[in-house]
């Protein structure tokens, strides 16, 4: 399970799928052990709404006061908040957790980034009075299945249970998020009616399914899986968010993406090429965009619109606007005036072409 460990380090809510007496939450104890995260287990079956938040009287007014497992994490400052049981929690305490979860929010008190969530479910036909998860809840989640290997588990057993199998993310793996969503760009413009695609029945509406939300998380895995280089680890995560049909797709049209990397590109605009498959040249310029978003400045700015205009005279027009319409909408470059001239003649040309295309287009 070492997508787990990547998931936890990436911050993003994961749901671990498995039988009942499989080894999960002993699992999730060593994991924490590994990656140096204190774990604090809350299971839901046994909780009422009010434990995730019990109103006190506070200087004449009420609030939601945090349980004392929530004060630890946030003393110790990280950890790994490990919801256990979570498809036998009745709806009433899944959507207590559903806040959690969503805002990061227990009673009134906010937990902080660095505080991982991670939670375990047997299914439903397999749970004493179990729930489908509801869809606003399971589309918060990565889902991962849980399977024990025998042969493993015959080893552990006789003698001593393995260390977990973890990938250590590097400190900048960050970086490479822009050229992840490009990816994903690249591939939902080429297939957009897979970008929200709601299940019909309550069962698959409680596990992994495509939204704008699933797709944002499956992003950032993808760039924290590549960070430790691990390809395998990189599609099962993405389709832990969005699905196995998406996640199939997805993963075919990575294997013929050679997507040129954006920081060598913003170093030399002016040997743009543009690439001649549609997808690719969709999402390189995506890459270029979310890379300058992400650190932006005036030189990086300018060597975009080099970069688009430069697509846009090798007959890539139509595949610019919507890369030229975010950089023009982007507020970090707005508000500090980067709109302003001059730019070199060629741009300069370009940008007033395109201004006029947003305007006219009301985009």
């Amino acid at each position: 399970m070492k997508e787990l460990s990547i998931a936890i380090q990436a911050k993003i809510p994961v749901l671990v799928w498995g039988s009942p007496g499989t080894g999960k939450t002993s699992y999730i104890k060593k994991l924490g052990e590994a990656l140096d995260l204190p774990v604090e287990i809350e299971i839901g079956s046994v909780r009422e709404p009010s434990d995730f938040g019990f109103p006190i009287l506070k200087d004449g007014a009420v609030e939601k006061a945090a349980p004392a497992w929530a004060k630890r994490l946030i003393k110790a400052g990280k950890g790994i908040l490990f919801l256990d049981e979570l498809s036998t929690s009745p709806p009433a305490i899944q959507a207590a957790m559903l806040r959690i979860v969503l805002e990061r929010v227990v009673g009134d008190t906010l937990l902080p980034e660095t505080i991982a969530i991670v939670s375990a479910a047997n299914p439903p036909e397999e749970a004493a009075g179990g729930w489908d998860l509801a869809a606003p809840m399971a589309n918060r989640f990565c889902h991962l299945d849980w399977n024990v290997d025998v042969s493993s588990w015959l080893d552990g057993f006789l003698s001593d249970w393995p260390e977990p199998d973890i990938a250590i993310l590097p400190s900048n793996w960050r970086n490479k998020i822009p050229q992840a969503k490009a990816k994903v760009a690249g591939f939902i413009n080429s297939r957009r009616q897979i970008l929200n695609v709601v299940p019909e029945s309550d069962t698959q509406k409680g596990k992994a399914w495509p939204s704008s939300r699933s797709w944002e998380m499956a992003a950032i895995l993808l760039a924290a899986a590549e960070s430790v280089s691990d390809e395998d680890a990189a599609i099962r995560l993405v389709s832990g968010c969005v699905g196995t049909a998406a996640g199939v797709e997805f993963a075919a049209f990575l294997k013929n993406l050679d997507l040129p990397d954006p920081e060598v590109l913003l170093k030399e605009p002016q040997n743009f090429v543009l690439p001649n498959r549609g997808d690719i040249a969709y999402a390189a310029l995506s890459s270029v965009v979310a890379a300058v978003a992400s650190k932006p400045t005036k030189e990086r700015w300018v060597a975009a619109w080099v970069i688009l205009s430069n697509a846009a005279a090798q007959g890539g027009k139509d595949i610019v606007i919507p890369a030229a319409k975010s950089l023009v909408q982007n507020q970090a470059f707005s508000k500090k005036g980067y709109l302003n001239r001059p730019f070199p003649p060629q741009v300069d040309a370009f940008l007033n072409e395109i201004f006029a295309f947003i305007k006219k287009a009301k985009i």
